[in-house]
């Protein structure tokens, strides 16, 4: 099972705090995948939907919040033999304009009945309400990645005014996505983990949260670790280049002039570093007798160099 099933499958045990709350999820399913037609004078709706624990959330909801019969038909997928269509019709006129009423798709405008697909906003005026549209919404339109992979989770739709609402609602909880066209589709979209997190959190998914979560830390972690390692490689790669110049440069004095006329100090550091290349300038500033600070190293060891340098000019070699 993918991690996007798992967070569906847990969405769809969660229900709201009461009848308003199943209202609004509920509302956001039919809007989205509610088949509306007239027929009769009245309006039969079919609800579709390939998983099967969204087609029995939504057959509970309808159950429990307006007490009706819904009918279930199941088909093969023509797009996939491996799969199902799982189709809820309600066929009662009566029942259907109820749920359709009580969800904000039928308005009566003019002493006409008129259908409006949109979010309506007295269905979601509770924050709670919200939490269980967008949960619905999640349900119905979207899908998240696998977070080992990448940070991804995204609300595909065809309607740019329905995926705009879905921006606006989502941003009361301080949430920031993005909308962008994908072979015309609108597909509304985060990529921040900490975002993603929150979100997985509106919607109540908990354990989804968790998993997410204990994938991002060792993610973290791991990146960390590579962080300090390319670091600590960068900066011993820099030691043995200094150290491998600096032989160079006491070879070249100790070959070319007389290396017994040079002040103590500077034999005692060219000694130490050729004795020991590896080591950093604080273990060799503390093999100095007396011992000099790490400051002191360097600077003998640039003044080898620059006398390196000069010989190097004397006789051509540079």
């Amino acid at each position: 099972m993918s991690f996007s099933s798992k967070v569906k499958s847990e969405l769809c045990q969660h229900f709201g705090n009461g009848r308003h709350c199943n209202i609004s999820e509920l509302a956001s399913i039919v809007n989205i995948c509610g088949h509306i037609e007239e027929k009769n004078k009245g309006f039969w709706i079919k609800i579709q939907s390939e998983n099967f624990d969204i087609a029995k959330k939504c057959f509970t909801l309808l159950k429990k919040t307006f007490n009706i019969e819904v009918e279930i038909t199941v088909r093969r997928n023509s797009h996939s033999k491996n799969s199902r269509m799982y189709f809820l019709c309600i066929n009662n006129t009566k029942q259907s304009e109820e749920i359709l009423k009580a969800v904000g798709i039928l308005h009566i405008e003019n002493g006409k009945r008129v259908l409006k697909r949109s979010i309506p906003n007295n269905i979601i005026s509770k924050s709670c309400c919200k939490r269980s549209y967008i949960r619905g919404s999640f349900l119905a339109l979207g899908s998240i990645t696998d977070p080992e992979k990448t940070y991804h989770l995204e609300f595909v739709g065809t309607d740019l005014y329905y995926i705009e609402s879905l921006k606006e609602l989502i941003s009361f909880f301080d949430i920031g996505m993005k909308i962008v066209e994908r072979k015309g589709y609108y597909v509304l979209y985060l990529k921040e983990g900490e975002l993603i997190v929150d979100l997985l959190n509106v919607m109540g998914a908990h354990v989804a949260l968790m998993d997410f979560e204990n994938v991002r830390i060792l993610k973290d972690m791991r990146n960390n670790l590579n962080r300090i390692v390319n670091c600590e490689t960068a900066n011993l790669g820099k030691i043995i280049a200094a150290s491998v110049k600096q032989i160079e440069d006491i070879n070249y004095i100790m070959k070319n002039s007389d290396f017994s006329k040079l002040p103590d100090s500077l034999i005692e550091v060219a000694k130490l570093r050729v004795e020991y290349p590896d080591a950093s300038l604080k273990e060799l500033s503390q093999m100095m007798d007396p011992p000099v600070g790490k400051s002191g190293v360097n600077h003998r060891l640039k003044k080898l160099g620059i006398m390196a340098d000069e010989l190097r000019r004397e006789k051509g070699d540079i």
